[in-house]
């Protein structure tokens, strides 16, 4: 990978053992440009290699909009001829890649709109958690641009084919309520309790066995990918793993002294 690179329109802290990441363009919905697609890359890059962040947090900053696609304003300069425009779509599906691929789990935090790129970054995380004013939308068809398998498979094995027609073919605006009824989100909460309630989430998930949490992540991602990449013989090592670590052992006892574990992730 190339140097990282910086920008204040991404912004990446830790807190104990969650890293958060935060697409930072308030004054145009959190519209993503190339740097800043780039810049993300980087920050997963040092959650990744950080053993002691167990969880990542994405979300977008001003509370209107988590995030609303592409920067349009910054097409003349990034995507004006074919080479710029190549260099573009090889950085949006690289930052795919990278989100979906993430080793530890990942959660949308979702306030505002969640419209074209960021229903595609939503369904790269593991799990989407949003307002009740959310607004989600795919308007692809009334700008007649087409999606690539990839990420329409995504969108199926999540909500399933109906849906994901609906989304697709017409294009509209779906609420909160609508997106958790087709399973896009996993929950839906007022205003005010999404913070410290992702907050919580992300802090539960990160005190369980990580050896655990992170085998059962990459074991559903074979579920759903191909039958001709499924990589079984890991799967099976991962879970050998588990029962092979110390974690095993410190989960056992604190069961059986009532306490809470202290996992290490070895």
């Amino acid at each position: 990978m190339n140097a990282p690179v910086k920008t204040d329109k991404m912004l990446s802290r830790k807190e104990g053992q969650v890293g958060y990441l935060t697409f930072n363009n308030p004054e145009k919905h959190n519209a993503v440009s190339l740097e800043m697609w780039e810049a993300a890359e980087g920050a997963l890059e040092d959650f990744r290699n950080d053993k002691n962040i167990r969880v990542m947090v994405v979300t977008g900053a001003g509370g209107k909009a988590f995030v609303s696609g592409a920067d349009i304003s910054k097409f003349a300069d990034e995507r004006a001829t074919k080479e710029g425009s190549d260099r573009y779509n090889v950085a949006v599906d690289r930052a795919y890649e990278a989100f979906y691929a993430f080793p530890k789990p990942t959660i949308a935090m979702i306030r505002g709109y969640c419209i074209g790129g960021g229903v595609g970054l939503a369904l790269c995380c593991d799990m989407r958690i949003c307002t009740e004013g959310s607004k989600f939308a795919v308007p692809a068809a009334k700008l007649a641009l087409g999606y690539r398998y990839s990420g329409l498979k995504k969108l199926v094995d999540l909500v399933g084919p109906s849906f994901a027609k609906e989304i697709f073919f017409t294009a509209r605006q779906f609420t909160a309520p609508e997106a958790l009824a087709m399973g896009l989100v996993n929950r839906m909460l007022p205003d005010g309790e999404l913070e410290a309630y992702v907050k919580d989430y992300a802090e539960t998930i990160a005190g369980n066995a990580p050896l655990t949490v992170d085998s059962v992540k990459f074991i559903v991602a074979q579920a759903v990918a191909d039958e001709s990449k499924r990589d079984l013989r890991k799967c099976e090592e991962l879970v050998q793993a588990c029962f092979a670590s110390a974690d095993y052992i410190e989960g056992r006892k604190a069961f059986m002294e009532k306490r809470k574990p202290k996992f290490t992730g070895a």
